[in-house]
């Protein structure tokens, strides 16, 4: 027996013990995506099922590429591969990634993390936003599973630091931190400044923080349609470790 418990959260249930959870949750740009943890593949379809009937679609899900048994179980449930995005183990010691030499362009500046002021970082990221979803779509674009306010996108500011031109922020990279391994959740400059080698000064920056502080790696998800962030990170040496692939349920 599947019973919803929440708005979010859906328990398969045997012998009044549970067998296998699902649950749901709106990323920041507004996607729903669901998941589903069960031992046998009839308590997952059980679970799918239900969740599929109770939710408006589009419904969305990630599996790791390796997985088979979990892309064969979505794809029973309706689901269909729309989207696969990489993960790379970024070097962060700037002899291996040839930043060492980098230096923001003429003009520009990079605010640490932590420094940057609230007000125009939400600016700047609304614009990113519009001008990404304007030509390859957001959707494109990893995005963390975070409960958020509608409308709300820069979650914690002190992840964030900005290039500064101007008097102006131009561009942005996200480093989570607080993670096992170190996360590059953005990087992304603002299409009137784009070709300048602003996006290669805020990697060079938020690595070189990182190789400082002892880190030897961090993170990176990246659609593999978006040619130029695969250019950027595979430039410095970044390495495949893995994908995901997204899944839909129109």
């Amino acid at each position: 027996m599947v019973t919803r418990v929440s708005d979010t959260q859906w328990h398969a249930l045997e012998d009044d013990r549970t067998v296998g959870r699902g649950h749901a949750s709106h990323r920041p740009d507004g996607r729903l995506f669901i998941s589903v943890d069960a031992w046998h593949g009839a308590v997952f379809g059980r679970l799918a099922d239900a969740m599929v009937t109770d939710l408006p679609t589009p419904l969305h899900t990630v599996v790791d590429e390796a997985d088979h048994d979990s892309r064969s179980a979505w794809e029973r449930a309706g689901f269909a591969a729309a989207r696969r995005e990489s993960g790379y183990l970024v070097p962060t010691d700037p002899r291996v990634t040839g930043l060492d030499s980098v230096q923001p362009p003429a003009g520009v500046t990079i605010v640490p993390a932590g420094q940057a002021e609230e007000g125009p970082l939400r600016a700047l990221d609304r614009v990113i936003r519009d001008e990404v979803e304007a030509t390859i779509g957001w959707r494109t674009m990893p995005a963390e599973v975070l409960p958020c306010p509608p409308g709300t996108t820069v979650l914690d500011p002190s992840k964030y630091a900005v290039a500064l031109h101007d008097g102006q922020y131009v561009g942005l990279v996200r480093l989570a931190t607080r993670t096992r391994q170190p996360r590059i959740g953005l990087v992304a400059v603002r299409a009137d400044r784009h070709r300048r080698g602003i996006a290669r000064a805020l990697l060079a920056h938020a690595l070189g923080s990182l190789h400082r502080s002892g880190t030897a790696s961090a993170w990176a998800e990246v659609d593999e349609s978006n040619v130029a962030a695969v250019a950027l990170f595979e430039g410095i040496g970044a390495r495949r470790a893995g994908g995901t692939l997204e899944f839909v349920r129109p």
